[in-house]
């Protein structure tokens, strides 16, 4: 009672200041919170409510048009102040199929017309929002739409599909997936083409949706599918190219993926479709999203409502950009906090999303992760969430308040990215020719370790000769995600090349199946990207984020040329789903299950798992990896072993040669897996 009465005071007082045009002396701290969960538009046939945040604002409006782009108002209404530093207009009539955007007047003058950032549904280009009945976008069938199970673990809890270290994640852009006419799909590049079964092309390969569920992975991860800024939606069959890493509307779906961008229901219907066509292949679904940043700075529908306050500023007050796109939010700031919350529950309850991939997560301070975390698994206990442990510069929070990857101990049920891993494998990503493991370079071995442990504590790691972290890091390895690529930098295959340069076709056909094996073998949660079971190329290009489709579209005629490599990468995902003891869910059994070959040669990493005690029918494990140029012997402890695989080929079980005693003969640049049962 006396906390509500101090803050209506505040209230009184910031609304005062604002009349008389002195706001600005009041800091972002002294802002008042609004804890209500209407803010935006409350639609009913009868009526509809507007609501926006802006404590500074001195006047605003709400403005109606009839289409989302051009000069066709209907009417603009002055809306009223109400509690905690919101304005409200509430119209009653059936609005539905209006735009609408608001404007705010603040030292002296109108700022632009903006849609409000909690805004459902868009027109072209998100440039105005528009009434709609969100019950109008759900497909047939939606209400039954489930989350598929991820896990044949028979411990699990009610309700659980799975847990983290069970996920294989298949990072894809929806756009590269089908655009290109190797994809045999009718509606290339949109939403509606990842919906579409039987694809196959004149290759005779399956491609798009029931490739993707023939693989075997289980989340499918989309690069950012909210509505971003750089794609013109009024041309949306013209050549235009783009990740989406550059964020305008964060609940909305992107346009462009749609086939009708100016209808705010189109998008969002397509939307749900692709997800329940996903779900119904057993596939879930991971959004990868940019709280971070946004494309705009001082003209961002954030900073039109309240300037400044949704962004981390330097000491002399200017925007800081530990983003590198020229702004960083302070999701520290209850309000920026409470929108980032509200967002991602939002795509959880509407779009039925399985997880997030949070950009630059570690500019995200810990305590609003955390609660995030805490509410998501609230409504889905098996959710994915994990992102990136870094900055792309510095930042004004201090490091010990963010959720960077020296700090993911601290992190609730959220993941981090292991670059440890990534470089060690491949090279680092900023250095082009450099090498890594399973290419050759000496004295990687510690990393390759510190990678298969999942960053976790382990007796017989050298933590001083890992490349990057010298540590553990993750308090379980549930807290990893265990990759050698992704959308950023070089694809495998030519990172391979460039710093390859000298090596035989085959031989860097070699490195690449290593490279995944150990991705696939680690403990962790294993994350591949899309087009690399196959060897994709993105013809040399590095950051192709706007390089267009002849550089992104996957080539589906390179899944038939390479089958050799598919079916072996399939094999890889199938044994890891089957096998346990390459999913450990504890530190503990990190440190005690597994055992490395403390006499392995350099180049050479070998080690055993102890199946029985993980609940494996494997109850012995062996993996070698051979990052050397030559052939390597290793002895193996008594006894006949099972050969699973090797030198990247997986075996016949039921050939007597599979049999293997003594010592097992590990060819160059391959990888070896046997097993008892």
């Amino acid at each position: 009672m006396i906390y509500s009465f101090q803050r209506s005071i505040l209230t009184s007082v910031l609304i005062l200041f604002s009349m008389l045009g002195y706001s600005q002396f009041l800091s972002t701290e002294k802002y008042p919170i609004y804890d209500g969960r209407d803010l935006g538009l409350t639609y009913t046939p009868s009526a509809s409510t507007f609501k926006i945040w802006s404590p500074v604002a001195e006047k605003a409006e709400l403005i109606l048009y009839r289409s989302s782009l051009g000069q066709d108002k209907i009417a603009s209404y002055p809306m009223q102040r109400s509690s905690a530093g919101t304005w409200v207009k509430k119209l009653d009539r059936n609005l539905k199929g209006v735009y609408y955007v608001f404007r705010i007047f603040t030292h002296g003058k109108w700022l632009a017309e903006v849609p409000d950032p909690y805004a459902k549904a868009v027109g072209t280009n998100g440039k105005r929002a528009v009434v709609i009945d969100l019950k109008e976008t759900n497909p047939f069938g939606w209400e039954s739409d489930k989350s598929p199970v991820f896990s044949g673990r028979k411990d699990l809890k009610p309700g659980m599909g799975g847990l983290p270290v069970d996920a294989i994640i298949y990072e894809a852009h929806v756009r590269d997936l089908t655009i290109d006419e190797s994809s045999a799909v009718q509606k290339k590049g949109k939403y509606l083409g990842l919906t579409e079964e039987a694809a196959m092309n004149i290759g005779g390969v399956q491609t798009g949706l029931d490739h993707i569920q023939e693989l075997g992975v289980t989340h499918v991860h989309l690069l950012p599918s909210y509505d971003f800024f750089s794609v013109d939606e009024s041309r949306p069959d013209s050549l235009q190219y783009n990740w989406g890493y550059d964020p305008l509307n964060y609940n909305v779906p992107e346009g462009s993926y749609s086939t009708n961008p100016a209808d705010g229901i189109t998008r969002i219907k397509e939307f749900k479709q692709l997800i329940q066509a996903l779900h119904r292949k057993g596939l879930r679904v991971v959004m990868d999203v940019v709280y971070n940043h946004t494309m705009l700075t001082e003209n961002s529908y954030f900073n039109q409502l309240v300037p400044g306050y949704y962004y981390r500023q330097k000491e002399n007050g200017d925007f800081s950009n530990a983003s590198a796109c020229g702004n960083e939010t302070a999701s520290e700031r209850p309000m920026m906090r409470k929108f980032i919350l509200e967002s991602v529950k939002y795509w959880v309850k509407e779009y039925h999303v399985d997880g997030f991939r949070f950009d630059l997560m570690g500019i995200h301070d810990i305590q609003t992760m955390n609660q995030l975390s805490k509410e998501l698994h609230a409504i889905k206990p098996d959710i994915l969430l994990y992102g990136e442990g870094w900055t792309a510069g510095s930042s004004p929070l201090p490091d010990s308040l963010r959720a960077l990857k020296k700090n993911a101990y601290q992190l609730d049920r959220i993941a981090v990215f292991s670059d440890d891993l990534r470089d060690g494998i491949k090279g680092s990503v900023f250095e082009h020719a450099d090498k890594g493991f399973a290419s050759g370079k000496a004295g990687m071995e510690e990393t390759i370790k510190f990678g298969v442990t999942a960053a976790c504590r382990h007796p017989q790691v050298d933590y001083s000769k890992v490349n990057y972290s010298k540590g553990p890091y993750a308090s379980e390895p549930g807290q990893v995600i265990s990759y050698c690529e992704c959308h950023d930098n070089h694809v495998l295959w030519d990172k391979l090349a460039i710093s390859n340069s000298e090596a035989s076709t085959e031989d860097r056909k070699k490195m690449h199946q290593l490279s995944l094996t150990i991705v696939l073998t680690s403990q962790g949660i294993s994350f591949l990207h899309a087009g690399t079971e196959f060897l994709r190329s993105k013809k040399g290009v590095e950051n192709s984020f706007n390089a267009g489709d002849s550089i992104n579209a996957i080539n589906w005629f390179e899944k038939a040329d390479n089958s050799d490599v598919y079916q072996y990468i399939r094999a890889l995902i199938q044994m890891r789903k089957d096998h346990p003891a390459f999913r450990l869910t504890q530190q503990q059994q990190i440190s005690s299950l597994i055992e490395f070959d403390q006499h392995a040669v350099p180049g050479l990493v070998s080690y055993r798992i102890d199946g029985e005690k993980a609940g494996d029918s494997w109850k012995k494990i062996q993996v070698i990896y051979n990052g050397s140029h030559q052939d390597r012997s290793v002895t193996l402890t008594e006894g006949s072993w099972n050969l699973f695989s090797i030198g990247n080929q997986i075996t016949n079980p039921l050939l007597p040669q599979q049999k293997v005693e003594g010592s097992i003969r590990v060819p160059s640049f391959g990888a070896a897996i046997l097993y008892r049962n």
